[in-house]
């Protein structure tokens, strides 16, 4: 059973946000045990990972390079392109507070399913969340007219929780128990994480079916927004890295498409009106959706590059 999820893991992934829609109310129930899910996904997550490796990490001039783009380039882009096509305000501030805002703490969860390197996702994650209320900030203040402060305590306490936590549970771990015994451990576990990350586009996707079940205009409106705006961070992060290897390219556009919506409505949600809400459920269809994309891209490239090798072999 265990096999056939992980095998099937990105197909199941976009399933679990289809399930999420075609249910709302199942979703409602899911959501609140997101928060609890999501600590044990990175707890999952860095018990694999040497703390030591992941500071090291951290400390690169890539990482934050990488972050830096993720939050201020792709906002400047998004800026001036609204700018141009001169959106209303609220929508302004909207996208660009999802520009403005750190990947997915689920990335290096879903980065492990496709493969990719877990310790530079987890990496890029962490240092895109801590770019993320800078930008933030200054994108609401050159925005709004009121004076604008975010709620840090809400910001810290799940900094804490959710990445500040596991990462000392795990370092702890990898001091107090063989490492050959924990490694055996974290093989195991490893594989109960894909059911974790099921949750996210299950409990996620509740406010875009209310969203359509109001107008379906407008609900649709939002999801074509919300797949453009995810199509625009993947494609242009891909360019900009296009000189890396094909799973380090791969792996920036994953996480620069990946947004932690949530932790940004948290800290900001007095100056985000219903614009941003309504996109905060739009993107989350097209952001599981990603996993399986790749994986269709990677398996015809794969399929046409042994069908050209059999050819030459003939010839």
């Amino acid at each position: 059973m265990l096999f056939f999820l992980n095998k099937y893991s990105a197909i199941l992934l976009m399933f679990a946000g289809v399930i999420g829609f075609s249910f709302p109310s199942f979703s409602r129930i899911v959501f609140p045990a997101l928060p609890y899910i999501l600590f044990f996904l990175m707890l999952f997550t860095l018990l694999g990972i040497k703390q030591e490796l992941l500071i090291r990490k951290l400390l690169s001039k890539s990482v934050w390079s990488y972050a830096l783009f993720h939050s201020l380039g792709l906002t400047l882009l998004a800026a001036v392109l609204l700018y141009i096509f001169n959106i209303s305000t609220p929508l302004f501030i909207a996208i660009t507070a999802v520009t403005a805002t750190g990947t997915l703490f689920a990335t290096p969860a879903i980065a492990k399913t496709l493969g990719y390197d877990v310790l530079h996702a987890m990496a890029l994650t962490i240092a895109s969340t801590l770019m993320m209320p800078i930008v933030l900030f200054f994108n609401l203040m050159l925005l709004q007219s009121d004076a604008v402060t975010l709620d840090f305590g809400q910001y810290i306490q799940r900094l804490t929780i959710f990445i500040i936590g596991p990462m000392a549970i795990s370092a702890f771990c990898y001091k107090m128990i063989n490492p050959k015994l924990l490694q055996k451990i974290h093989h195991r576990i490893s594989k109960l994480t894909v059911l974790l990350i099921f949750a996210f586009p299950l409990g996620l996707v509740a406010p875009l079916r209310e969203m359509f079940e109001r107008s379906l205009h407008e609900g649709m409106s939002y999801l074509l927004l919300g797949c453009l705006i995810c199509g625009l961070f993947f494609g242009i992060t891909y360019l900009a890295y296009y000189k890396s290897n094909q799973q380090s390219k791969t792996l920036y556009a994953i996480t620069a498409t990946n947004r932690n919506v949530l932790l940004t409505y948290t800290i900001a949600s007095s100056y985000l009106g219903f614009e941003y809400l309504a996109l905060m459920a739009a993107i989350q269809i097209p952001t599981y959706a990603l996993p399986v994309i790749i994986k269709l891209i990677a398996k015809t490239k794969f399929d046409h590059q042994n069908s050209f090798v059999d050819k030459k072999k003939a010839d």
